[in-house]
């Protein structure tokens, strides 16, 4: 009798045996794999504008002049504060052949564009020599003090 026991017992392990491989296989074929990650959608194009020859003009390098003609040096960085707009110039002041030259800031509003047609014309500042002469040096990493012609300058508030 234990023989027969055994060849049922032992009938009956395969069954289940059977039955779990099966099922375990039935569970690798209805698993399917992580679907890949759709593509990025295109960039829109970027947008163009088309500024003509005499529209604008690049500004560094330019010399810039009083309104009585005196050279007051030549335009060598442009300052914007954290939104972007453009505050202020900075420009290369006297010295002669790059001896003696100081860097001083003005407030972009003092500035006039109006007869800059070819790069060999100049920017006109609405400031005096002796004012310009003045100002304190500009200093990268200091306080920026920006001249103004008119005195309505707004400081730069910290964000």
């Amino acid at each position: 009798m234990h023989a027969r026991h055994w060849s049922v017992i032992s009938g009956l392990v395969l069954v289940l045996l059977g039955a779990v491989v099966a099922h375990a296989q039935s569970d690798q074929q209805t698993v399917s794999p992580p679907a890949a990650p759709a593509p990025p959608a295109p960039a829109p194009p970027a947008s163009v504008t088309i500024i003509g020859p005499r529209e604008a003009h690049g500004v560094l390098g330019r010399d810039v002049r009083s309104a009585a003609e005196e050279d007051m040096g030549h335009i060598v960085d442009v300052i914007v504060d954290r939104s972007g707009t453009v505050r202020a110039a900075v420009i290369d002041f006297g010295g002669f052949l790059g001896v003696g030259s100081r860097k001083i800031v003005v407030d972009w509003n003092a500035l006039h564009f109006g007869h800059v047609a070819k790069t060999s014309d100049s920017i006109t500042l609405e400031l005096t020599k002796a004012q310009v002469a003045a100002a304190p040096e500009y200093k990268e990493d200091a306080p920026i003090v920006v001249l103004g012609a008119t005195g309505s300058l707004q400081p730069l508030e910290d964000r």
